[in-house]
């Protein structure tokens, strides 16, 4: 009762035992403990500036960790750098170690999307200086350079090398659009020489766009997609008006795509080798029906549990609806069409964009598949 639970205290008031109480020995121990931990993550942390608009913490930390492999500054199988935080042109990683954190700094100067990032202590450290290399006396490669990209560029005078004219556009293709098509169709035959999207940004203006490339050999290597085919036109891309420099020599998309799937590995604007992969499928021309049908998106497992097939069919719609007036999905659980999708769009136009943006996407490990269906057969509601 209350007054038991106030009688076993020493003072009767129902204060805590000295038992329960840290002598000073330990109070002050757990603070020395508590600051030296904090001490510890501030050796342990980087700041990395001059990071572009839109850079993922993931993406900067697996580009910093692979780059650390890659000059040998750890293990192959390491991850030096265990955290990062973004903001709008800077960033802070923390490195697993100090004795990692030493070796991070040798990263100062890296090229990254077409800048040069700042790699350096953060401003509360106060621990001693630590000899360090900056990324061009590291790998003997010149300022805005980087042997593995072909020449990352920084200054705004280098930056018409990197740009690219693309002409024959029509109304309805997006900045985003453009970007996506032309960076995948890049990646898929080889002509990327880095992981990622090489097209950094793209600008519309009327019939025309302009694109701009991380480096300036992806630039010379993206004017072999001239003439590809997007959305019913073909898109001319050369070298812009002003551009002043040397004639590059380069083939056409039907020259790539033809020498890609022959098996001839030579890159005709840079002479390097293809790596092996998957070949982008040129779009039809002309589209073909409104009734889009995907494949290899969903297994009959996904199907079996009714919320998770409420789920399913909620995100295509939202996700689909992107792509232009979407009036109906079709996710058949049973019989010949189980596991495939199918879409209603309001024009043809429409279903063309939804397959240039899934034709090739990967879903769980699997490779998309999205080719036309005939109208008169998903009326029928023949979905074999």
């Amino acid at each position: 009762d209350q007054g038991s639970a106030v009688s076993d205290s020493p003072s009767g008031m129902g204060m805590p035992t000295a038992a329960n109480l840290l002598n000073p020995n330990q109070a002050a121990n757990s603070l020395y403990v508590a600051q030296q931990a904090a001490q510890e993550k501030i050796h342990r942390e980087l700041f990395v500036g001059n990071t572009p608009p839109g850079t993922s913490e993931m993406l900067l930390m697996a580009f910093l960790n692979g780059a650390m492999k890659r000059v040998k500054l750890c293990d192959y199988d390491e991850q030096p750098i265990v955290n990062c935080r973004v903001n709008t042109k800077f960033a802070f990683v923390e490195c697993k170690s100090i004795d990692m954190a030493n070796k991070v700094l040798n990263l100062n100067g890296i090229p990254f999307l077409g800048v040069l990032l700042k790699v350096s202590r953060p401003s509360k450290y106060a621990g001693p200086h630590v000899q360090c290399k900056t990324w061009q006396e590291l790998t003997g490669v010149s300022v805005g350079i980087d042997p593995t990209v072909g020449g990352l560029l920084n200054s705004v005078d280098e930056k018409v090398n990197r740009e690219l004219f693309v002409g024959n556009t029509t109304p309805e293709m997006t900045e985003f659009m453009i970007r996506d098509f032309l960076g995948r169709a890049m990646e898929q035959v080889g002509l990327a020489i880095a992981p990622g999207n090489p097209i950094t940004a793209c600008r519309v203006s009327g019939k025309f766009a302009f694109i701009e490339l991380r480096s300036a050999q992806e630039a010379a290597n993206a004017l072999n997609l001239n003439n590809i085919p997007f959305l019913g036109a073909q898109l001319r891309v050369g070298r812009p008006s002003k551009y002043t420099g040397p004639e590059t020599p380069h083939g056409n998309w039907e020259d790539i795509l033809a020498k890609y799937m022959s098996g001839e590995i030579k890159l005709p604007a840079a002479g390097g080798v293809v790596p092996p992969g998957g070949v982008l499928a040129p779009p039809q021309e002309e589209p073909q029906s409104r009734v889009v049908e995907i494949r290899n998106m969903l297994t009959e497992e996904d199907l079996k549990d009714d919320a998770e097939y409420e789920d399913i069919a909620t995100d295509t719609k939202e996700e689909c609806s992107s792509f232009g007036h979407l009036k109906n999905v079709v996710i058949p659980r049973d019989g010949p069409g189980v596991t495939k999708v199918f879409l209603e769009y309001l024009t043809k136009d429409d279903a063309a964009k939804a397959i240039q943006s899934l034709q090739g996407r990967t879903f769980d490990g699997r490779k998309v598949e999205a080719t036309y269906m005939a109208e008169e057969k998903f009326e029928r509601e023949d979905y074999s």
